[in-house]
């Protein structure tokens, strides 16, 4: 006789709420016991790391090729070289690629804590990888100087190992990375390629109002005099706990609230990314107190870096960011509440007052916006490893390729309705759009209000004086190495790891009842109306926090408007009424005399130049409408390049010349240009081939529009040829094997274009 089936209880029946609130008691309690295990681990973790002396928390493993506190001027600084896994092995000639972690309170290794990473990417495109490390405790007298030193040497040890690659090292710069690798770009561009800033903060004042309330804390505090006072009370040093605490709280709900709820709610799968994450995130670094009171009464309260210049060497050194002369890629996004789109972007508009400007520098600048990834997203996502950055390392060499100016990156995905971010060849495609510098300023809600901190600057020049020469010898005098050491380890970031590992017996016995709940864990239902409940008081406290935070974030704004927006404070000071745009007229005048001087040169090349010269003023011209730089017609260039021969005869390196050079002669003067190419092709035969080539790398992005088509007819009348059938240069594809299906896309040479009509069974994945 067979048992029969138990009648399932009416839910909303006494009985059946009787049951559901007994399965939503066991589980809940079973969830407590695995977070507070996990919590337990945390501690450990943090407990081993610190006793390890907190390590690159990279998931590659790596070799210390320079370590600079062995330098004549030590820093705590080393460069580490990334073993290449096996299936990714390091391609001959490729450019090496260096990482520069931001040094802001927590440990190196963000940068490359997931395979899916900036140096992931790099790493399976063939790449050499460095890294930029430091250690946990300064040099003694180490400053900001020592630092700069270590790693110009850094990369020109980097250029050493590798002399076959074509250009300088594409040099990464994350969050506070970012400042310092401009400077170095402006020290020595020599030593340079391409650099990205990848959530990098350059114009501290800059921001949104009711929007982006951290660029206030510095007025609110009174300047720079409490960082030094930190300093002095760590018996020479800062300890970075403290910014990671102000990062904290711009966002109470997560601090508070959300991250640890979201543990707790998902503890049976979110353990392992929880642990992963606060290894990095709980590693608290320290600085110099003179390393510190440098980058906040430079940056975070001076702002000099793009609006008067940092002066480094002693005071002997005045840095301009206008001689970095590599391509400037930055991406940022408007989901990050640390380093807003203005914060990554204003510095642009500080420099230059227009793109004639930029082309008269030579520079060339690229920006990418990201529609909602946090400030930490930037560099830990892996969605963004796949799209953003993978697609940033593709076209590296179209950057350089790319005419001074401003563009932005548009990643265009040509598969959207995929929801899976594993790459496809040729899923997304980049286009660069020329912008103005009129574009940026777009973006902020207008620079009146920067004004303020002028005000709060030399408010924090008096309040520092002060502190120094009345203050400082007294708190000295009350500190020592104990007392730091003791109250370091007394901080509430420390405390709540610490405090909560097996250090503490009172958590021995969360370690045995955790074995005992995953032995016998009973998950709730997704429907329990108790464990809804619980879902929905949740979402209430986080809203409460919100609105807590908007409100102390608005009344944080209002006082410092009121007072720094104050005439009377203006005029007690001693500040001119209007110092906005002062630099930039100036600028703009030598920027102007300077394009006038390029013009006179590039004139004069109008008439003379390669065959190489006139077929990439041909292409340059038809592609010249108006609506960006499509990365298509580039691969093909390369591949046709390969499939040519021509490897020992035309390198890349002479295209991105051509390139460059015949763009700024089209902006000369694009009539006589054009109408000067029968010197540069004299002859009939190779006229019609370089026509030809034009048409067919032209025609890659698609079909010609009208306007491409008549720029063609309007080079062929110039050159004198008749209408005739345009030849193509083949291209190689493998042939498969016969008993194999054909060869995905990565493996033949179709171009990028191809893909947006490939056959479904081309999609694959990259492991």
């Amino acid at each position: 006789m067979t048992p029969s089936t138990p009648t399932p209880l009416a839910p909303w029946s006494v009985p059946g709420m009787a049951q559901d609130a007994m399965n939503y008691w066991v589980d809940a309690w079973q969830r407590s016991v695995l977070f507070w295990d996990t919590l337990r681990e945390r501690g450990n973790v943090y407990v081993e790391h610190t006793q390890s002396g907190k390590p690159p928390v990279l998931v590659f493993d790596f070799d210390i090729v320079l370590d600079a506190r062995q330098f004549e001027r030590p820093a705590n600084y080393a460069l580490l070289r990334i073993r290449p896994p096996k299936d990714h092995p390091t391609l001959a000639g490729m450019r090496p690629f260096v990482v520069i972690d931001p040094r802001a309170g927590h440990g190196p290794g963000i940068g490359g804590f997931k395979l899916d990473s900036e140096i992931g990417v790099a790493l399976k495109a063939g790449h050499p990888c460095y890294f930029v490390s430091f250690f946990p405790d300064p040099e003694p007298g180490q400053t900001i100087e020592c630092v700069a030193r270590a790693e110009i040497r850094f990369l020109e040890k980097v250029q050493a190992l590798h002399p076959e690659a074509e250009g300088g090292p594409f040099v990464i710069g994350n969050c506070q990375g970012g400042w310092a690798l401009m400077l170095l770009a402006a020290a020595r561009p020599e030593l340079v390629g391409p650099i990205l800033l990848a959530g990098s903060p350059i114009s501290y004042w800059a921001g949104v109002r009711g929007k982006n309330p951290m660029r206030y804390s510095g007025g609110l505090l009174g300047g720079s005099w409490l960082a030094s006072m930190a300093g002095d009370l760590g018996h020479g040093k800062f300890d970075g706990a403290h910014l990671v605490s102000n990062f904290e709280q711009l966002n109470p709900a997560n601090t508070y609230w959300s991250k640890l709820y979201d543990l707790y709610a998902k503890v049976d799968t979110e353990s392992g990314r929880f642990l992963e994450f606060e290894r990095w995130w709980g590693g608290h670094y320290l600085m110099n107190k003179e390393e510190m009171e440098w980058i906040v009464q430079n940056l975070f309260v001076g702002n000099k870096l793009s609006r008067d210049g940092v002066v480094v060497a002693d005071g002997q050194l005045r840095l301009d960011l206008r001689n970095i002369r590599s391509p400037i890629v930055v991406f940022a996004s408007w989901g990050d509440n640390i380093t807003p789109p203005q914060q990554a972007l204003n510095w642009i508009a500080d420099l230059y007052d227009n793109v004639d400007e930029m082309r008269a520098q030579g520079q060339t600048i690229v920006y990418c916006l990201h529609q909602k990834i946090g400030h930490l997203g930037i560099f830990v996502s892996a969605s963004v490893a796949k799209k953003e950055t993978a697609e940033i390392t593709n076209t590296l060499d179209l950057i350089e390729m790319l005419p001074p100016g401003l563009y932005e990156l548009v990643i265009e995905d040509t598969q959207p309705g995929m929801a899976n971010l594993d790459l496809v060849e040729g899923r997304y495609v980049s286009v660069f759009k020329p912008r103005e510098v009129s574009d940026i300023l777009a973006l902020d809600d207008g620079r009146d209000d920067e004004q303020a901190f002028e005000a709060v600057k030399r408010v924090a020049e008096i309040g520092q004086a002060i502190y120094d020469q009345m203050l400082s010898p007294a708190v000295k005098a009350m500190s020592n190495e104990t007392v730091a050491q003791v109250t370091r380890a007394m901080t509430p970031a420390r405390m709540e790891r610490w405090m909560v590992s097996d250090l503490n017996p009172a958590m021995w016995p969360i370690k045995w009842m955790a074995q005992a709940v995953r032995a016998q864990r009973q998950v709730v239902s997704a429907d329990n109306p108790f464990a809804q409940a619980e879902q929905g008081a949740s979402q209430l406290i986080e809203k409460t926090l919100d609105a807590y935070r908007d409100a102390r974030d608005a009344v944080q704004e209002q006082w410092f408007l009121s007072i720094y927006q104050s005439p009377w404070l203006a005029a007690m000071l001693g500040l001119p009424a209007d110092r906005a745009g002062t630099r930039a007229r100036s600028v703009s005048a030598a920027g102007q005399a300077l394009a006038r001087s390029q013009a006179q040169s590039l004139e004069a090349g109008i008439e003379h130049g390669t065959p190489l010269d006139a077929a990439m003023r041909m292409l340059i011209h038809v592609a010249a409408d108006g609506s960006g730089v499509d990365e298509r017609p580039f691969q093909l260039v390369k591949r046709l390049l390969a499939a040519r021969g021509d490897a020992g005869k035309v390198k890349m390196a002479d295209v991105k010349h051509a390139v460059r050079l015949q763009a700024m002669v089209l902006m000369a003067d694009r009539r006589r240009a054009v109408a000067a190419l029968p010197k540069l092709l004299p002859d009939a035969a190779e006229a019609r081939r370089a026509l030809a080539l034009v048409r067919q790398i032209a025609a890659a992005r698609g079909d010609l529009d009208a306007g491409r088509e008549a720029r063609l007819a309007e080079l062929q009348q110039v050159l004198g040829l008749e209408a005739a059938a345009p030849a193509v240069v083949p291209l190689p594809t493998p042939a498969p094997a016969a008993d194999a299906e054909p060869a995905p896309l990565a493996a033949t040479a179709r171009s990028r274009s191809a893909a947006r009509k490939a056959p479904a069974k081309t999609v694959r994945k990259v492991a």
